[in-house]
């Protein structure tokens, strides 16, 4: 493991560091599928595809 991985995993063990990178990265993650869908929808995607990335969505924002 390089340095920059070992001090990475050393400030995941810092609850207020963990905390915050969880949050952002979840933030990132849902800003991420609604970019996607947002390109689906500009494409004309069928609204049962439409659906399914929601549903998605909506899965992952209740498990974080």
């Amino acid at each position: 493991m390089n340095g920059a991985k070992k001090y990475f995993q050393k400030q995941l063990t810092v609850p207020e560091f963990a905390q915050t990178y969880m949050e952002e990265k979840v933030k990132l993650d849902i800003e991420y599928q609604l970019e996607d869908l947002k390109k689906d929808i500009q494409s004309s995607k069928s609204a049962k595809e439409l659906i399914k990335k929601i549903d998605r969505i909506e899965q992952y924002v209740m498990s974080a």
